[in-house]
């Protein structure tokens, strides 16, 4: 089956970094955003990092975080199994102290990868509080990728707002691996979370070079991953590419796309939906005594929802062909290597 755990990711971004193309690691805030991100994967054979936050966990399980993860991974294992490229699962910026969605994520079983994020602590702080969740993980689960953030992203994540940068230092980049163990770095290098265009942003590609070559020459083979991509320029994916980050993430493009698209939808069938001047808005007879009906060909939620599945698809494989992973699936038609 094409879903697969942290063994088969390593492998994949192995190649990435050794070929000098990466990942568009993409957040699914709404199935049908996931559905359209798994359909622009196979439209560029391209394997795919889908990804899940804390409230996108408590949006799916309705307020219960773990029965959120459990109907996502659920969803994710199944809608795989017929797809021809590699498909996984990172729990995405889980606080160090969110033990409820550590515990959830380890004892399931079933993701590929965990971020842990504890950059907002000091740099001693953040080096024990992401150890600690390594080795437990070392303890459970050996097939379970940590992904940990050292430095602090601009920008606003799950509604927190952080107002200044702090860039990644090459050297503390070097010993915070040593001593937590992680198996990919976050670094911040200039992007911002939410809302960003990367004409605007003060891009430090140089550094995200820098610290991939202090990592290497102390024998560290860590891929390096950018948080913040949307409104990355095709010219600046391009050049990280060649710095040894493999791993950009994604989350508010997308949803962007959605809400345009259903927003132009609606816009152009509104006709269909909402009653004329003149006729009464009675909505609990569904209209019975007036000459205008709605139109169910176009209200009903799956009409809109696949149209925002197929714009998604399409975005989605025009950033695997920017970052470079379009044709690339190391699991065609499920095979594993």
């Amino acid at each position: 089956m094409p879903y697969y755990r942290g063994n088969q990711l390593s492998e994949v971004y192995e190649r990435a970094a050794r070929d000098g193309y990466g990942f568009v690691a993409s957040n699914t805030t709404h199935p049908d955003i996931m559905q359209g991100l798994l359909d622009g994967a196979v439209a560029a054979e391209s394997d795919i990092v889908l990804q899940i936050k804390r409230d996108t966990a408590e949006y799916l399980g309705n307020g219960d975080v773990a029965a959120g993860l459990e109907i996502m991974q659920a969803h994710v294992r199944t809608l795989s199994e017929s797809l021809d490229v590699g498909v996984f699962l990172n729990v995405d910026h889980v606080a160090a102290d969110d033990q409820e969605l550590i515990d959830a994520a380890i004892e399931s079983g079933h993701p590929s990868s965990m971020m842990i994020d504890a950059s907002a602590y000091p740099f001693e702080e953040n080096v024990e509080r992401t150890a600690a969740v390594v080795d437990r993980i070392d303890d459970r689960d050996e097939d379970l990728l940590v992904e940990a953030e050292l430095g602090t992203i601009a920008g606003t994540e799950s509604g927190e707002t952080t107002e200044e940068a702090f860039y990644t230092d090459p050297a503390e980049a070097v010993e915070f691996v040593d001593r937590t163990g992680c198996d990919l770095l976050a670094v911040s290098i200039g992007t911002e979370h939410g809302v960003s265009a990367g004409v605007d942003l003060d891009l430090r590609v140089d550094l995200a070079a820098d610290i991939h070559t202090a990592l290497r020459e102390h024998g560290f083979e860590v891929p390096l991953v950018v948080h913040g991509s949307s409104g990355l320029t095709p010219e600046q994916v391009s050049a990280l590419m060649e710095t040894g980050v493999c791993k950009l993430n994604t989350n508010t493009r997308y949803q962007y796309e959605y809400a345009r698209t259903a927003c132009e939808f609606y816009h152009d069938n509104a006709d269909a939906i909402i009653p004329p001047e003149g006729i009464a808005d009675d909505r609990a007879t569904f209209f019975a005594d007036a000459d205008w009906a709605p139109d169910k060909s176009r209200f009903n939620p799956q009409v809109v929802g696949r149209a925002v599945r197929e714009r998604i698809a399409t975005v989605h494989a025009e950033l695997a062909e920017t970052a470079g992973s379009a044709g690339e699936s190391l699991f065609p038609h499920g095979a594993s290597r």
